[in-house]
């Protein structure tokens, strides 16, 4: 998905969603440390994707908390 894209769909979302949405994140992140560590992991680039999302998505909520 585009980083446009993901932004649009996270102003879209509530701050519970939101929330949920970075623990989804948080534990996939570390699945795929788990899977590194391990040498599992094809494609490396995926933790530093997942990493850039989370903060993404910690930045919309802060900006949502901001706005009230």
């Amino acid at each position: 998905m585009k980083k446009n894209d993901f932004l649009k769909e996270l102003e879209g979302k509530s701050v519970d969603e939101l929330k949920n949405e970075l623990v989804t994140a948080k534990k996939e992140l570390f699945n795929l440390r788990f899977q590194n560590a391990t040498n599992q992991l094809d494609n490396t680039s995926r933790i530093r994707e997942v990493r850039r999302n989370i903060a993404r998505i910690q930045t919309v909520i802060t900006a949502a908390g901001k706005e009230n």
